[in-house]
């Protein structure tokens, strides 16, 4: 990669920043509580940086993100695979997937808050909601695209289901269930903000509602710009990890 292609992402940023300190603190054309200067947003972060707030909110939703994801990982690769093998059982879930997978994973919050309550745990079940059946989706259909012919091909040579499936399947399906994971983590991560709005005490949802509430949109621009950030440490990761894969 050139020198121009890897500062090209850079360039609109940039333009959006500079225009950003214009129209705010230069121009006075946006009021504050509208939209805050970038001055004003390096302020807030400043203080939230020192009090520990930041820190703190930041690890828990990342806590969260984690814990959702890992639990519908346990649960979507194993039943994938599975059902991606077996026509019978894939038939059998079915409809009760197709029921469950289109409710979006926030029409659930009030259950959570009823079985749950107010916290970690309610936010995790939510974003396990999120995040499982969008794994479960792509792990079934990394095993039905597995070379027909190198399944046959471990069977004539005398393989049993279970190395067909351990040696045969499960590589093959490797770069689906990474993308499925990548997608989930995506979706995972907005479920978390969502449920810390509504669910929680903690996390950046939960330090975003209360700065607005506060009347303080420096914190909150802050808050939605970490978030940007995680989102773009966990694409560079799940990137890296592909790549590592394909090639």
């Amino acid at each position: 990669m050139d020198v121009k292609n890897k500062f090209l992402p850079f360039i609109l940023p940039i333009i959006i920043l500079i225009v950003w300190y214009l129209i705010t603190e230069q121009l006075h054309l946006i009021p504050y509580y509208v939209l805050p200067s970038p001055v004003d947003v390096l302020s807030a972060a400043y203080k939230i940086i020192i009090n520990g707030s930041l820190l703190k909110n930041t690890v828990d939703t990342l806590i969260k993100v984690f814990l959702g994801i890992g639990l519908a990982s346990l649960i979507a690769i194993p039943l994938g695979i599975v059902l991606g093998w077996s026509r019978t059982l894939e038939r059998f879930c079915s409809l009760i997937i197709s029921i469950l997978r289109p409710v979006p994973p926030i029409a659930w919050i009030p259950f959570a808050i009823l079985w749950f309550g107010i916290g970690l745990s309610s936010a995790v079940f939510v974003i396990f909601l999120g995040c499982v059946f969008t794994v479960l989706v792509y792990t079934i259909d990394g095993v039905r695209r597995t070379d027909k012919v190198l399944v046959e091909s471990a069977q004539t040579l005398g393989a049993s289901d279970w190395d067909v499936l351990t040696k045969v399947i499960w590589p093959s399906s490797i770069p689906y269930i990474v993308s499925g994971l990548k997608v989930g983590v995506s979706i995972g991560l907005m479920c978390t903000i969502s449920s810390e709005m509504i669910a929680s005490t903690s996390g950046l949802g939960y330090m975003i509602l209360t700065a607005s509430q506060l009347f303080d949109p420096g914190t909150t621009v802050i808050g939605i710009l970490v978030i940007g950030v995680i989102g773009i440490a966990f694409d560079f990761v799940f990137r890296r990890i592909q790549e590592r894969i394909f090639w």
